[in-house]
């Protein structure tokens, strides 16, 4: 055997090694193989930070006042106190409570909303009906509904946590006034008029009585 044949045959299992080392290593493919996950990165260069903001206007709030004025912070001063306090549920309940005194105080029945009344304002009430019965007259009133509800002013004392909240009412009634001989004096049946309220509920914020009570009004 001549030495250009031997030479070829060292080259050739020299190359037949060389292959079979490079498949232990790397293996073989058949196919379509899942590819290899890549290393987890952390979770910082894994996704962007985004900022939590924080601190955002509570429409609760400002569904009913300006945002940057003093009655938004004195509502939100009331929250403070106690979390629970929800103004859009506080106007709601003024509307039904304004129903019910205006109602109450034309029909005369002090007593069913006497719990809705500060004693001052209770005490005035009873004195107009009073004088009402001493001339013999008589009221017939229907409530209609009421067009506006809006909170006229807020203010909240931090030393005693008393919050006085205003609201503005646009109610509509039917009234009749007769005298002790059944004569229409006032008013008509028919006719609907509009009257406009504005009345002060005061409440102490955390305190254990949720009632609010009328303390002040202003037609």
């Amino acid at each position: 055997m001549n030495s250009p044949i031997i030479q070829l045959l060292v080259l050739a299992g020299i190359a037949i090694f060389l292959i079979l080392r490079l498949r232990n290593v790397l293996g073989t493919r058949e196919g379509f193989e899942k590819p290899t996950a890549p290393q987890q990165k952390t979770a910082r260069a894994s996704r962007p930070d985004f900022e939590v903001i924080e601190g955002g206007p509570d429409r609760d709030i400002t569904d009913h006042v300006a945002e940057d004025g003093h009655m938004a912070q004195a509502l939100a001063e009331m929250k403070r106190v106690e979390p629970s306090f929800s103004v859009t549920d506080f106007v709601q309940g003024s509307r039904s409570a304004y129903e019910m005194i205006v109602m109450g105080f034309e029909r005369g029945n002090l007593d069913d909303i006497q719990p809705l009344l500060a004693e001052d304002v209770f005490e005035s009430f009873v004195e107009v009906v009073a004088a009402r019965e001493d001339q013999g007259l008589q009221v017939e009133a229907e409530f209609v509904g009421v067009r506006e509800t809006a909170i006229r002013d807020v203010e909240f004392h931090k030393d005693t946590n008393r919050a006085e909240i205003t609201m503005r009412f646009v109610g509509e009634l039917t009234s009749v006034v007769r005298d002790a001989d059944g004569k229409i004096i006032e008013g008509s049946p028919t006719s609907v008029k509009r009257q406009k309220d504005t009345w002060t509920f005061a409440r102490i914020m955390g305190a254990p009585d949720p009632n609010w009570h009328l303390v002040a009004t202003d037609a």
